[in-house]
């Protein structure tokens, strides 16, 4: 048993493996009733000893099937009861005492329409014993309940702005600040960090106003400061939506506050925003978020803040291989020629550099490939080029270790998205199912201390480099220096700097998961 004094009342945890684990900590007021979409408020206070030894809760989302490689990385869907009262999160930490420990806090992904930070995948134990450092992870509304626009078309009645998820985000990192030192930790050494859209939003929160001075380290891991949705957008969806549900955005305030949330996930089915791409992401409203996030950073909102920023060789490879809507390559053509100039041109470049390489060359893979670099890869090369022109370093890593997993329909998982996580929480092999999907073995045991260590490391000192990665040094435009996180861990300059040269001159018609470039 361990208890410890928070602000808001006592809590009773347990010890594991060496940590003291606090679990499901309200961090804000629960957000429903007729304060569904307002900024999240600190929590109420409460007497005597709260128990805090379970996973509870996850933000309100559509139920997930339980079943297929996303259950290991973003909603175990057994794992907590869906509610509006999820503004939680959970402690790992070795020690209640003053050591002043380097904190990191986890954003889970999952599309910004789902997602937990109670998968057990995120469970910080081994982490935190490994590197004596405090982990948090934290949920935050998501989808409908956490980027939906609603201030402009119900006239301020309802004053979201669409960045409410956002907002839960900082309000957790505002109780980090005030109670993490009766955890073991430093509220003056914070680290964010997540994946997918977790890393988007970790991006977003490097230019998001009311975060600023919250951290002091961000590692946006696939997924980085190039998602946005501009106003006009934002606006544009919550009409839709509104349409869809037969209501009127200014007559029927009570009717949309007291809907069940099932009707509200229901009705978004039924919307399809102008452009396509993801309906819900952090909206530039030009005061919370006053430009998309790249733009910002390059203007200084990150200045300051330490980097560490990558992505999985072939993400987009997750997505297609699940269901593939088709695998004729005139049409997959034609599908990217939506986002670029050329497409044809990209996957003739793509079909020879990796047929030289001896790398799948068949149109799934080909699109897989281009899609990575255009959704995810580039950006990250972006962000820590924009830094470096900032003259402030960003350190870059690219993870190549394959997963084992083969999907029902046959297809290798290989170089995916998400794969990383595994490795990054010391959770790979927490079970038969999980290994399936990470890896095991002392190729893994060994990838898994180097990529922890990185990442303690930086939170450390805002320096990933260890004993075995001693030569990694920030990106810059010559060098490109890279950490190619796999069998083996190496430090490379400008790794497949051949694909990285067939985007040069391509123009892109919209930011990388949809709206046109119109922020």
């Amino acid at each position: 048993m361990a208890i410890v004094d928070t602000l808001y009342g006592k809590l009773e945890g347990f010890v594991k493996a060496g940590a003291h684990v606090f679990k499901d900590v309200p961090y804000a007021r629960t957000p429903m009733g007729d304060r569904r979409w307002l900024a999240p408020e600190p929590p109420e206070s409460w007497r005597g000893v709260r128990t805090a030894t379970e996973w509870n809760r996850q933000a309100w989302q559509q139920a997930a099937p339980g079943e297929g490689p996303l259950k290991f990385v973003f909603n175990a869907s057994n794992t907590g009861k869906r509610t509006e009262d999820c503004l939680v999160l959970n402690v790992f930490t070795p020690g209640l005492d003053d050591a002043q420990r380097p904190v990191l806090v986890w954003i889970h992904g999952g599309g910004f329409g789902g997602g937990t930070g109670c998968t057990p995948t995120y469970d910080g134990t081994t982490m935190a014993v490994r590197g004596d450092v405090v982990v948090v992870t934290i949920n935050y509304r998501v989808g409908v309940l956490g980027f939906l626009n609603l201030n402009e078309i119900t006239g301020g009645r309802i004053p979201a702005s669409g960045n409410e998820g956002l907002l839960d985000q900082t309000m957790a990192l505002k109780w980090v600040r005030d109670n993490i030192g009766a955890f073991g930790g430093d509220p003056g050494n914070v680290t964010i960090y997540g994946e997918s859209a977790g890393g988007m939003s970790v991006g977003a929160l490097m230019a998001f106003e009311p975060a600023r001075g919250l951290f002091h380290r961000a590692s946006p891991i696939s997924g980085s400061t190039s998602t946005a949705n501009s106003l006009d957008r934002a606006v544009d969806i919550s009409d839709r939506l509104m349409n869809a549900l037969g209501l009127s955005p200014k007559n029927d305030i009570d009717k949309l506050l007291a809907l069940h949330p099932e009707a509200l996930m229901k009705a978004c089915q039924e919307v399809r925003p102008v452009g396509g791409g993801m309906i819900f992401a952090p909206v530039v409203d030009g005061t919370q978020l006053p430009d998309v996030p790249l733009e910002a950073v390059k203007n200084g909102s990150a200045d300051g803040i330490s980097v560490l920023v990558g992505t999985t060789r072939d993400e987009w490879r997750l997505f297609i291989v699940q269901n593939p809507a088709t695998e004729d390559e005139d049409a997959l053509i034609a599908e990217l020629g939506k986002h670029v100039d050329d497409a044809t041109a990209l996957f003739d470049g793509y079909r020879q550099i990796r047929s030289k390489a001896g790398t799948d060359a068949d149109p799934i893979s080909l699109y897989a490939a281009i899609e990575s670099a255009r959704k995810m890869w580039l950006p990250a090369n972006a962000l820590a080029q924009a830094l470096s022109e900032r003259g402030q370093g960003a350190y870059q890593y690219l993870f190549t270790a394959p997963s084992p997993y083969i999907m029902e329909n046959g297809k290798p998982l290989a170089l995916s998205h998400a794969v990383v996580i595994g490795y990054l929480f010391g959770t790979y092999n927490m079970s038969e199912e999980s290994a399936a999907f990470f890896g095991e073995g002392e190729a893994a045991d060994t990838l898994a201390g180097h990529v922890m260590d990185s990442w303690i490391n930086f939170a450390r000192t805002g320096n990933p480099q260890t004993e075995a990665l001693a030569d990694w040094v920030p990106y810059d435009a010559q060098t490109r220096t890279t950490a190619v996180l796999g069998h083996p861990a190496e430090i490379i300059n400008a790794p497949f700097e051949e694909e990285r040269a067939l985007w040069d001159g391509i123009s892109q018609t919209a930011l990388p998961f949809g709206p046109a470039r119109d922020v």
